[in-house]
């Protein structure tokens, strides 16, 4: 009795030895992700989610498609309600404050030891995630607006292929010459398109600071539709269309544009440099990448998302997800994206690798959506900015259309967006 006890005790110690040699579990990590442009991005997230984890056997990251960010938001918000939310996520930058305002997110302050590694990125990307003295968001798939042109059809039209417009008056000229219409007087190139779907809000933003017009303050309580240079602006939009001819009328699907740019359907369109990379790989003629035009000065607002951790990972999950954020966005990695897809690197140091300084000597363009960083202002970043979208979306979509005038179409935005803002004063 005595020995078979001995041995039972002796074969207890064995196990829990053998279990102290193995691996703890990993951690899991449910990541949802974002697809709001063309070409293979979730490849290369699943590549990029793949080697992160052979070199992190104790994280385990599944990368979950969501939708477009709107999608995306909507289905992480839905998660956390029903009490199973993401432990990360790739949201909006301008979603910090719906996601402030709901709890859902956590500071990443307290989880980083070198705080250093903030200053890392560009300022005007960390621009929207810092807020009250906290970071609450790491920058990754983010953007500006710029303008892409068809050399090609410059050439035809008498134009120098190597000059985009840099000026709202000389884009309206350059976009006359560039209008070709077939034998029946049917037009079957534009000069130019704006998408007036998905984004507006983007689009009028930038026009707005162009025109020399901030759109929202610093506590995301305030927008200003109605100032007279957002309306001069959205009526400069419109123009192009009703005025100029130079653009269809009617409304220009977000999704789309790059579609009716390949295809030789617009000679030039505004569009993110998340394109970037889809463009050039599938366009059949010499194109170039310019800086939006200027009217009282250059500006592009930043777009596209960044990191989160949601407050409901547990600790070990929400230091896990950082080590997969500083991962993804060092500099290697970042360079990698920003050639993959042609986002902008996020970090300076980015763009001092070989690889990323070999790529832009032969490519520049890659380089231009970077530049214009020093002339951009953060995205349109309010509360609920969801709802706020959907007023200054609908107000643009009544000014092209013709519904409303300007005018018209931002004051009732306005008082829209007064009414849900008024609680956040």
């Amino acid at each position: 009795m005595i020995a078979f006890r001995r041995m039972t005790l002796g074969a207890a110690a064995l196990a829990v030895l053998l279990l102290g040699l193995r691996p703890a579990a990993a951690v899991d990590l449910t990541m949802y992700y974002p697809v709001a442009v063309g070409g293979p991005v979730t490849k290369i997230i699943d590549d990029m989610v793949s080697r992160f984890g052979k070199e992190h056997a104790d994280i385990k990251v599944t990368a979950v498609y969501a939708g477009n960010y709107t999608d995306t938001m909507t289905k992480a918000m839905t998660a956390m309600k029903g009490g199973q939310p993401p432990q990360l996520s790739v949201l909006l930058s301008t979603d910090v404050f719906t996601l402030m305002d709901e709890k859902a997110i956590v500071p990443m302050d307290d989880l980083v030891a070198d705080k250093t590694w903030f200053k890392q990125f560009y300022p005007a990307f960390m621009a929207n995630g810092q807020i009250d003295g906290k970071t609450w968001s790491i920058p990754f798939q983010r953007s500006t607006i710029v303008l892409y042109w068809n050399k090609d059809a410059f050439k035809e039209a008498g134009l120098d292929p190597e000059k985009a417009p840099a000026s709202w008056d000389e884009m309206v000229a350059m976009s006359k010459k560039l209008v070709k219409k077939d034998a029946s007087g049917n037009t079957v190139r534009w000069g130019v398109e704006i998408p007036t779907t998905g984004y507006a809000y983007w689009m009028l933003q930038a026009l707005a600071i162009e025109n020399g017009q901030k759109l929202m303050n610093d506590a995301g309580n305030e927008v200003y539709l109605t100032a007279p240079k957002t309306v001069a602006a959205l009526d400069y939009w419109v123009d192009l269309s009703r005025k100029h001819n130079v653009m269809p009328m009617g409304s220009i699907d977000w999704a789309t544009l790059r579609t009716d740019f390949l295809e030789g359907k617009t000679a030039m369109m505004w569009h993110t440099t998340g394109n970037l990379t889809a463009v050039k790989d599938a366009a059949k003629f010499n194109f170039g990448v310019a800086m939006l035009p200027a009217r009282e000065r250059r500006g592009s607002p930043t777009g596209g998302g960044s990191f989160y951790i949601f407050k409901s990972a547990s600790p070990e999950q929400q230091k896990a997800a950082v080590k997969f954020i500083e991962w993804m966005t060092a500099p290697e990695r970042a360079a990698e994206w920003s050639m993959k897809t042609g986002y902008v690197a996020v970090s300076p140091a980015a763009y001092k690798t070989p690889t990323m300084e070999a790529y832009a000597k032969g490519f520049p363009a890659a380089t231009v959506a970077r530049d214009q960083l020093e002339h951009a202002v953060p995205e349109l970043s309010v509360h609920e900015n969801g709802r706020i979208y959907k007023f200054v979306g609908d107000a643009v979509q009544a000014a092209i259309t013709g519904t409303q005038t300007p005018q018209e179409a931002l004051a009732a935005a306005q008082q829209q967006a007064d009414r849900v803002l008024r609680t956040y004063k």
